[in-house]
């Protein structure tokens, strides 16, 4: 499948990338856990909706299981997505990574998931509207453990690695072609404002589910559902 291509190659670029203190330890969950995100990648329909866009991999969600906000519960008993995931030698001994063995459970995945779960009952009917895609597909770790998010990288090697994600973005759009991208957050909708340029694909944005955001804590959902219903996109009621 050509999706499955785009992210093999776009796993090989930023495996050749460099990326320098504070950043200590850098995880490709394309790479180790290709086989779920492959599998996950199949779940893709043609001509959604919408394609939901995220900024990178947490370190207790894509890190571990490949598939974007891929909280571990949700991956193994709503997408039911299995496969091998294959530890990277250099691990964080505070960020092991554990596939679907992991017991740490990722908040905003969990919310996303557990929305989509609610609304569309089965995976088949949440992909017909929409697929969730990372702009970024690497998880950056400091010396303490610390996640640190892509835009906070020096602009040097923030450039390199968003032409390759930028390149990647518009190879995926390309591909699957859905009627609009919507950003998860604010950087998400910039990057694919920018990575899209001219190509006609509207771009909009939605509130991030995480819990370090004091207005997802206020209830996600339905401030997401509000969003998108006024993008023209309302949620199926039960």
């Amino acid at each position: 499948m050509r999706l499955q291509k785009i992210s093999d190659e776009l796993s090989d670029q930023v495996d050749a990338l460099e990326f320098r203190p504070p950043v200590t330890w850098v995880y490709n969950p394309l790479s180790y856990a290709r086989a779920l995100h492959h599998a996950y990648l199949d779940l893709a329909q043609p001509n959604a909706d919408a394609l939901l866009l995220g900024m990178n991999p947490g370190p207790w969600g894509m890190a571990q299981t490949g598939v974007p906000f891929g909280e571990v519960a949700a991956v193994r008993n709503w997408l039911k997505i299995r496969g091998q995931v294959i530890a990277p030698l250099e691990q964080h001994q505070k960020r092991p990574i554990l596939g679907l063995d992991c017991s740490r459970s990722e908040v905003s995945g969990r919310r996303l998931w557990a929305w989509a779960e609610q609304r569309y009952r089965t995976p088949k009917k949440f992909f017909k509207q929409f697929f969730v895609y990372n702009f970024c597909p690497l998880a950056f770790l400091e010396e303490t453990g610390r996640n640190r998010t892509p835009d906070k990288l020096p602009i040097e090697e923030k450039q390199l690695l968003f032409d390759v994600c930028d390149e990647a973005l518009r190879r995926f759009v390309t591909e699957l072609k859905p009627k609009r991208v919507i950003g998860i957050g604010r950087f998400a909708e910039q990057r694919a404002k920018i990575a899209l340029a001219g190509m006609n694909v509207p771009t909009a944005t939605i509130l991030h589910p995480s819990p370090a955001s004091p207005a997802a804590n206020r209830g996600w959902q339905p401030q997401i559902e509000k969003q998108l219903a006024e993008l023209g996109l309302p949620c199926p009621t039960n």
